[in-house]
């Protein structure tokens, strides 16, 4: 009689237990361990380019040359950021692929992750340009850029560049178009809907190259960097069919795109037009598919490092919207104290890179995060529904990268 008292009572936590965590889930979480410490390392990567960017600036306004360190590309952490995309919505939807309903619950969700962080910032860094303009490198304000800017929509500046108000949105218009593209075809099953999503995707790049120039967004949405999300889709296609090379073969294929990547670095100006999403995207590509194809279940436990590593990856939305703010702030602190003048410039983009992690992960917890879950009340897919989708910080840089 007592076990039985005891059975009940320990089945609505077991029932819990089971709904937080379904053996779905928890394959999905331990299969991309590996590409949040990746994630991790590609934000950590373009952060360090704008931080040395910032340190040139000093070491130029107190008379003196600042050499930077650049054996990779830096700003490949971009193109790194939209392949891991087109992996992670392919891997993390294959229980909505072709599902009633599974559609809506993609696009609410990815709206409820992308949007209040975005316009939040984008909010702060309108209200900067207004009261003061000169702490920025652009602080063109328009009511109609702006309106376009809040619905990514692409939009030229008076000089002609393609950027939303805050200029790191820019990636962020990618991610949208890549999200109506994929709403499209998750209606399929997940073969069909994939190469239906990347025959459109290449269909789209030929079209821009043929009937270029084109007026934007067209011009904007035909990119060739659009390519990237299909590689990462290919890659959660054979992610998802359970394909996992020996330890070899992924560590030569990862080499292989991080030696391709310091080739790149000697010779930055091949990754125009089609050259980026070459030089830079397979490579990237590479490294990716040696990441997401490694066995899962280990990584997480095996040092503080991939640990703290992976959390990082977890916080990496917010660090790669929230870096421009804290560097430049950085830069200020340095220059109006005269400690560039004591410490120099690699202690400056030191600090400014630990601050910057600090900053992202208090804003991770304390605000991205319960804005989030505040979101999806709204849409109506809240935690009790659609749990396979995972989270996913997105990239967002200067187009100058």
């Amino acid at each position: 009689m007592e076990q039985a008292r005891m059975a009940s009572a320990s089945a609505p936590a077991e029932r819990r237990r089971s709904e937080r965590s379904t053996p779905v889930e928890r394959s999905q979480r331990e299969t991309l361990t590996q590409v949040q410490v990746l994630r991790a390392l590609a934000a950590s990567s373009v952060a360090l380019r704008h931080a040395q960017h910032d340190a040139a600036t000093l070491e130029l306004q107190a008379g003196r040359t600042f050499q930077s360190w650049n054996p990779i590309p830096w700003s490949a952490g971009v193109d790194i950021f939209f392949v891991i995309s087109g992996l992670i919505m392919v891997h993390t939807s294959r229980q909505l692929f072709a599902k009633p309903g599974g559609a809506r619950l993609f696009i609410s969700r990815r709206i409820a992750r992308i949007v209040p962080l975005y316009w939040a910032l984008t909010s702060l860094y309108i209200a900067v340009a207004v009261a003061a303009p000169n702490l920025l490198n652009q602080s063109y304000v328009d009511f109609r850029f702006v309106v376009e800017s809040y619905l990514f929509v692409p939009a030229s500046r008076p000089d002609g560049v393609v950027q939303p108000v805050y200029e790191l949105g820019w990636t962020l218009n990618y991610e949208m178009l890549f999200y109506v593209l994929f709403t499209a075809t998750i209606v399929l099953p997940m073969r069909w809907a994939v190469t239906v999503l990347l025959t459109i995707l290449v269909g789209m790049v030929l079209l821009g190259a043929l009937a270029a120039p084109l007026p934007e967004p067209w011009g904007f949405w035909t990119n060739p960097i659009i390519l990237e999300f299909a590689f990462g889709a290919m890659i959660g296609v054979m992610c998802a069919s359970g394909l996992r090379p020996s330890g070899p073969i992924r560590a030569c294929v990862a080499a292989t795109g991080l030696g391709a990547l310091m080739l790149a670095a000697a010779f930055p100006d091949i990754s125009a037009g089609f050259g980026r999403s070459v030089v830079y995207g397979i490579p990237a590509s590479l490294i990716v598919w040696s990441a997401a194809l490694a066995p899962p279940g280990k990584l997480r436990h095996d040092s503080l490092a991939a640990r703290w590593a992976a959390g990082v990856g977890d916080a990496s939305y917010a660090l790669y919207l929230m870096h421009p703010f804290v560097i430049r702030a950085m830069r200020i602190l340095f220059w109006r104290t005269g400690l560039i003048f004591v410490l120099g410039p690699w202690a400056f983009i030191g600090s400014a890179l630990a601050i910057t992690l600090g900053v992202a992960f208090i804003i991770h917890r304390l605000f991205e995060k319960p804005l989030t879950r505040y979101a999806r009340r709204l849409l109506g897919v809240g935690h009790g529904t659609g749990r396979q989708l995972g989270s996913l910080p997105l990239p967002a840089y200067p187009k100058t990268d």
